[in-house]
């Protein structure tokens, strides 16, 4: 039977536009705050599919399925035939950039091979991608990016990704977007690719041991000019796209809309801490914070904090990983802006958000 809650929706809302999204990747930190986004908008229906599962709401139900299974997709999204938007913001880690094009495109395949029969309402289908399509992951690229920039050698599965859509875009009934954030900011523990969430821990352990701050990466990096992406930003960009005809089958880079050097930001993030900012040493910080659980177990024994495993907490690999840009690292985001999304975040408030966030969850000291 189709999921329905006939109870949901206020009477000033045309129950003829109600929509559903299927939320492919519900539990990471870009699909977290898509969640939470669409519960605030009175006439979405919320699906959110994830290895894990989670906690249904009024508005929100979660359904556990294994993507790499076409088997287990097909059946667990048989029954979806109300979905009216995919939003595809799943990803699956792989030890080299070639390894991560079959799952990552094969996971694709899956959803959409699932809903597109059983879904006659389809309207679009939004891919998440990201500063890879410009090969921002090898080395100093080309800045600002621009969506129309020329691609690189393959192998690169976001290219993959869209190539796959815009294909079978054509084929059907429903448009495609895809949107392309640079590194995105918000809580959600688990994921392995938290920067907020990894500065914010060690900051907390550093402070605990009695040591400055410092920033651990490349020296040219603490240099560098970068950007990044708010989550709850670009969950409101995501459903812009998904909805907005000016969008329709297009690509687009979602960015705070300010621009950032470490070499000014990290002091300001040490004093949210009460820490001074001594000068920046290259240390891995997958090193370094390799011997630090027992430290942070009695950090939070010691401060009431939740019960968060040191694991949840640890995306050590991803924050060296950016703090090696020792490169220039940013994108054009005027594109989304003639489309007409004009929304920004200030990008020191947002960290600061975050922490505070942090705190709030007794997460953090």
């Amino acid at each position: 039977m189709p999921w329905t809650y006939p109870q949901l929706y206020p009477q000033s809302v045309d129950m003829n536009e109600k929509k559903v999204a299927l939320v492919v990747g519900a539990r990471g930190v870009i699909g977290t705050n898509l969640v939470e986004y669409l519960e605030t908008l009175p006439d979405w229906r919320v699906i959110g599919l994830s290895r894990r599962g989670g906690t249904d709401s009024e508005r929100v139900r979660h359904v556990p399925v294994d993507l790499l299974d076409p088997d287990d997709t097909r059946a667990k999204l048989s029954g979806l035939a109300e979905v009216t938007h995919v939003f595809y913001v799943a990803y699956q880690d792989r030890p080299t950039w070639a390894e991560l094009v079959a799952p990552n495109l094969a996971m694709l395949v899956n959803v959409v091979d699932a809903i597109e029969p059983v879904a006659a309402g389809l309207q679009h289908v939004s891919l998440m991608q990201g500063y890879k399509v410009y090969g921002a992951h090898l080395g100093p690229f080309k800045t600002p990016a621009r969506e129309d920039d020329p691609p690189h050698l393959p192998p690169e599965f976001n290219v993959d990704q869209q190539r796959f859509l815009e294909e079978r875009a054509a084929a059907g009934k429903w448009n495609w977007s895809a949107l392309r954030p640079s590194v995105v900011g918000g809580v959600a523990l688990g994921n392995p690719m938290n920067l907020a969430v990894a500065i914010a821990v060690y900051a907390s352990i550093s402070k605990e041991l009695g040591v400055p701050l410092r920033f651990p990466g490349k020296p040219g990096a603490y240099d560098s000019l970068l950007e990044m992406t708010d989550a709850g930003l670009l969950a409101k960009a995501t459903v812009w796209a998904a909805t907005s005809p000016a969008a329709a089958n297009q690509a687009f880079n979602i960015t705070n809309g300010d621009l950032f050097r470490w070499n000014e930001l990290w002091p300001k993030l040490a004093r949210w801490f009460d820490l001074e900012a001594a000068p920046p040493l290259q240390m891995p910080l997958q090193d370094v914070m390799a011997d630090k659980e027992p430290l942070w177990k009695q950090l939070q024994a010691t401060h009431g904090l939740a019960a968060t495993s040191y694991g949840e907490v640890s995306s050590w690999g991803f924050a060296d990983f950016v703090f090696g840009w020792d490169y220039d690292f940013f994108a054009d985001g005027s594109k989304a802006r003639r489309a007409g999304f004009h929304e920004y975040v200030d990008t020191e408030a947002m960290f600061l958000g975050i922490f505070a966030d942090l705190r709030r969850r007794r997460i953090i000291p």
